[in-house]
């Protein structure tokens, strides 16, 4: 499938990011780091001409709170696909506690499928076919403003990957990702 021009930030550093907390649905605030990363995503978008370009939010607190400081005064419409990946027991759990306890799951440095192992969560499979769905519907160029696992698989479908591949993607805060015509490119201030 061919997928209109997009630009996609995940949100800046929350508190629970700095904790290595498992924030799945649940929020926390952004911390001066996020702020100034979301601040810098801003910078980023001014730089370009968004006229026509639809903008869409995560309506979870953290990227709301990220596309009111990257997109001021802009109209920012939310849908609850762009929603992070659901974490169930884990949600709150620090990363190093999940890896004490099934350290089998963090064998291989990189690895993301683990996101797969959460008891009562939603799982990848899932997650992909929420965010397919939602890039189904779109008619033109959109900024959307995500999180990271969420905007790892919204980059899958762009590129034309299969779910997996999902892990191989870079992450990061504070950047935007280009994605146009199957090729994506990292925006970054240091860039």
């Amino acid at each position: 499938m061919t997928y209109p021009d997009l630009l996609i930030l995940r949100h800046g550093e929350t508190e629970w990011n700095r904790e290595g907390r498992m924030q799945g649905e649940m929020d926390s605030p952004l911390t001066d780091t996020g702020r100034a990363q979301a601040e810098a995503q801003g910078r980023l978008l001014a730089g370009l001409n968004l006229d026509g370009w639809a903008l869409w939010s995560s309506p979870q607190g953290r990227a709301r709170a990220t596309a009111e400081i990257a997109l001021p005064g802009r109209d920012v419409s939310t849908d609850p696909r762009l929603s992070e990946i659901t974490m169930g027991a884990w949600t709150g759990v620090r990363r190093a506690e999940i890896a004490l306890q099934r350290p089998q799951l963090f064998d291989h440095h990189g690895d993301l499928t683990w996101y797969d192992e959460a008891p009562g969560g939603e799982g990848l499979e899932a997650l992909y076919v929420r965010t397919g769905a939602f890039l189904a519907t779109l008619r033109g160029p959109a900024v959307l403003v995500t999180h990271g696992i969420t905007s790892r698989m919204l980059r899958c479908h762009a590129l034309g990957l299969e779910p997996g591949a999902f892990a191989d993607l870079p992450g990061g805060q504070g950047v935007v990702y280009a994605v146009s015509g199957g090729i994506q490119t990292c925006l970054s201030e240091g860039a």
